[in-house]
């Protein structure tokens, strides 16, 4: 799944385990700090809004989520870009390794940490961690796919969805035709990261942030195999044939 070559059926697979992640994070820093990390629309417009309101706690806290979300997204760009240009099986497999390793860490330490203002510490290393894991899937599917950022997904449902209502009446015309496909990717990243937010919220209010472990844990899983391979540790397998 993190391998250096790329499919239509493993891009896909590696978008529903990512949107997955982003459902559990985005929620898990909601019901903790009670900002959503990955809706950089809504942290904008709130920075906006604090800002005349004259709150700048609200304000900071929004300016270091997307400054974070930022910096997480180039910090793919260059670990990704420094991997391809060495020829590295881990291209894609590091950056999940970061993400694993922020989430591993922050999900075992977080719970200790009693400062009265930790939220703007919190926040900021979530939103990092949205970043880098919307841009790594950004940056192998061609700014295809994005695992966090659901409104986009819901506008581009409805746009394939108005396309399989429109009845071509105009024999001379091009048709216009629904993608099935893509309709069918669109609904599963979007039902993953819902999925993804209940499981996170039901497991925050259960154990706190140690609910973050068991992801962490399936990206490290995911990104083993390519990292090993640039190690030496075992020989890649060659790609399976997909029908995609």
């Amino acid at each position: 799944m993190a391998g250096p070559r790329r499919t239509p059926a493993l891009n896909r697979h590696l978008a529903y385990l990512l949107a997955l992640v982003a459902g559990v994070l985005n929620s898990v820093g909601f019901v903790a700090v009670a900002v959503y990390t990955s809706h950089m629309t809504g942290l904008t417009a709130m920075v906006a809004d604090h800002l005349v309101l004259g709150d700048l706690r609200l304000v900071l806290a929004g300016l270091l989520a997307l400054v974070a979300f930022t910096a997480g997204a180039a910090c793919c760009a260059l670990m990704f870009n420094w991997a391809r240009r060495r020829r590295l099986h881990s291209r894609l497999a590091n950056v999940l390794l970061l993400e694993g390793l922020l989430m591993l860490l922050f999900g075992l330490l977080a719970e200790s940490l009693t400062w009265a203002h930790r939220d703007l510490l919190f926040i900021p290393v979530l939103a990092f961690t949205m970043g880098l894991q919307n841009a790594v899937i950004t940056k192998i599917s061609g700014a295809t796919i994005r695992t966090t950022h659901v409104t986009g997904m819901i506008t581009d449902i409805g746009i394939e969805l108005g396309k399989f209502a429109y009845r071509n009446r105009l024999p001379a015309s091009d048709p216009v035709t629904g993608d099935a496909a893509k309709l069918r990717l669109l609904a599963a990243l979007v039902g993953l990261f819902f999925a993804g937010g209940v499981l996170g919220a039901l497991g925050y209010l259960a154990v706190g942030f140690p609910v973050l472990v068991p992801t962490a844990l399936t990206l490290l899983v995911a990104a083993w195999r390519p990292l090993a391979a640039d190690l030496g540790l075992r020989r890649p397998r060659p790609p399976r044939p997909s029908r995609a």
